[in-house]
């Protein structure tokens, strides 16, 4: 089950102060009432004892009393009020304070972390070639996948699991992580916490509860322990998401496999690039994926935006890549352009057009237009 963040607790609090301020006013309201109702009903007084100097010592002492009970209430509630706009600031300090303790990372820190999302991504493509050299070879995994209450837990060598995703039917999948908490142990050793959320083809599907240990080996971290709680989300919050949908095809064209490409497509779906003729079917639409992965081995396509068009959705994108393949040049390309995109019934793309600048990508990687 995923966590509420953290900003949802500080949320929480601002509201149960602010409701107690309110609380507090309203009471502060009435005793100013009561004061006046005294005022007045002193003046009274004045008139009725003014012939009566007993009655009148009498009914003064009341009166000053009562004054002075109420004033020492609201001096309370005032000494109260004051306290709660002090929470209410150290609240709103904390909150800034957290912020800036999430966004700063010590270089260390923020190297683990981005080699915990290339190790997330790598797995989502499954590229166990990749993964290989961030992992040792004497790394173990352990997996508690949680079902209707009852956990099935293994533990296994990473050699054993390259072993059975060798023949194993794979699909792609998006695990982007909400929360991290990272500790460096004397510069040597990382422990890491990560709450992710699973996804497929845009649709979240698991909560993943993520922990990792890494080493340095030569002066490089690599991964020494890999373990993990997979707990189903509820059918409520399975909803189809676009802009994750988009951020998970980005992912799948920066791997391996052409055809985890070509299953974000319709069965029947179509991609055409520029003027070229249109690719249909997933098996057309994996061989344009792999011309571009067997040319630009190292490819990353970074997801820029989403753009709400009358014709459709257009996916913004940037590629990055060497054009180190057969018979390439080793020249760098960075290029973007826009995919104008028709889904399909089933939340695939049904029709996919392509847009990007020819003639710069080809001066880029240094061959000729006619290529």
């Amino acid at each position: 089950m995923a966590t509420l963040p953290r900003f949802g607790i500080i949320s929480i609090q601002l509201n149960t102060v602010k409701n107690q301020t309110d609380k507090r006013n309203e009471e502060l309201t009435q005793l100013e009432n009561i004061l006046s109702d005294l005022e007045q009903d002193k003046t009274e007084l004045k008139k009725i004892t003014s012939n009566n100097p007993s009655i009148k010592m009498k009914n003064t002492i009341q009166i000053r009393t009562s004054v002075i009970a109420s004033t020492l209430i609201i001096l309370f509630l005032g000494c109260n009020n004051s306290s709660n706009k002090k929470v209410e600031h150290e609240i709103i300090t904390d909150s800034k304070t957290t912020v800036k303790t999430e966004q700063q990372w010590t270089q260390d820190q923020a190297d683990v972390k981005a080699l915990v999302e290339k190790l997330l991504m790598l797995v989502g493509n499954s590229d166990f070639q990749a993964l290989d050299s961030i992992v040792s070879d004497k790394a173990n995994l352990a997996s508690a996948i949680i079902r209707d209450g009852i956990s099935k837990n293994s533990v296994i060598t990473i050699g054993d699991y390259f072993e059975t995703q060798k023949n194993r039917e794979r699909k792609p999948f998006y695990e982007p992580v909400n929360e991290y908490k990272i500790l460096i142990n004397k510069g040597q050793i990382a422990f890491v916490w990560a709450d992710a959320i699973l996804h497929s083809y845009g649709v979240p599907r698991t909560n993943n509860i993520d922990n990792f240990t890494l080493i340095k080996e030569n002066g490089e971290w690599k991964f020494i322990n890999i373990s993990f709680t997979n707990t189903p989300l509820p059918e409520t919050l399975k909803k189809f998401d676009l802009e994750v949908f988009a951020k998970s095809y980005a992912q799948v064209w920066s791997g391996i496999r052409p055809e985890f490409v070509a299953m974000f497509f319709e069965e029947n779906g179509s991609l055409k690039l520029n003027e070229n003729k249109p690719a249909v079917g997933r098996a057309q639409i994996a061989d344009v994926a792999q011309g571009f992965m067997r040319d630009l081995p190292d490819m990353v396509i970074s997801y820029d935006s989403l753009v709400t068009k009358a014709t459709g959705t257009e996916f913004h994108w940037t590629l990055t890549a060497t054009n180190s393949g057969p018979r390439g040049t080793g020249n760098k390309v960075k290029v973007s352009g826009y995919e104008l995109w028709q889904m399909g019934e089933n939340g695939r793309i049904l029709k996919s057009q392509g847009h990007f600048p020819t003639e710069e990508y080809n001066s880029q990687l240094g061959i000729g237009i006619e290529n």
